[in-house]
């Protein structure tokens, strides 16, 4: 097949029209959908709620995006690009932790994005998401490790921070539907959830033991993230 009749693999591989319809642009369309997502979940966005949304037929928006796939492409470097970069003059470690705990607070801001990290096609071709990586690459290297390695770290770091992040997203959003706090929503299953372990003493005592205590979940995401930068610490001797 001829180059120029491939298929598109992604929306970083299409060529952008050098002239966009003046009465909406792509970062228009974007922000929009972010919005879109953020108020009413992934199961909505559709090109003609979006559509509808911009107040333009949904022929207008495929003048700028083919489908929704390359929308959400688009949608996901949007939100990479509120990640933080860390400060060069940072120590590594101070570096991971800076850019790990900003990327939890954009999972949590957008729920939805952690259902989609594994569904974006070329989504590393993406400008923010570039652009974050290769920071983080130069904190890895200024560390000592070397580049296979440092790719390594920062896939490794990356996928606790998108793996625990997730679970917590979906019980942030579990408790928005509900319209409880978390406190209400543990008082109301406490009795339930005596009885399930009351054969269970290890978890019994455990469950006890969070609740005489203040155990914010940044505390947990943070006792993670350091015991992976620790594994990390003995690759550099």
């Amino acid at each position: 097949m001829a180059a120029e009749q491939k298929p598109n693999l992604s929306v970083w591989t299409r060529p952008r029209r050098t002239r966009e319809q003046p009465a909406l642009s792509r970062a228009q369309i974007v922000a929009e959908a972010v919005r879109l997502l953020d108020a009413d979940g992934l199961d909505t966005l559709s090109m003609r709620n979006l559509g509808a949304r911009l107040g333009a037929g949904a022929t207008s928006l495929y003048r700028h995006v083919a489908n929704k796939d390359e929308l959400i492409e688009l949608v996901v470097d949007e939100v990479y690009g509120e990640i933080e970069i860390p400060d060069p003059d940072l120590d590594w470690r101070a570096g991971a932790t800076a850019c790990a705990h900003s990327m939890r607070a954009v999972i949590l801001r957008h729920p939805w994005l952690a259902s989609v990290l594994g569904q974006v096609g070329l989504s590393y071709l993406g400008p923010n998401v570039m652009r974050l990586n290769d920071r983080m690459l130069a904190v890895y290297l200024a560390a000592g490790f070397d580049l296979p390695e440092a790719d390594q770290a920062l896939s490794v770091v990356a996928a606790y921070v998108i793996g625990i992040s997730t679970s917590e997203a979906a019980w942030l959003t579990t408790l928005a539907r509900s319209g409880q706090d978390e406190a209400e929503w543990a008082e109301g299953l406490r009795e339930t959830a005596e009885r399930a372990m009351a054969p269970y003493p290890r978890l019994a005592e455990l469950t006890a033991l969070y609740r005489s205590q203040d155990q914010p979940r940044e505390n947990r995401f943070d006792y993670g993230l350091r015991r992976v930068l620790d594994g990390l610490a003995t690759r550099l001797g």
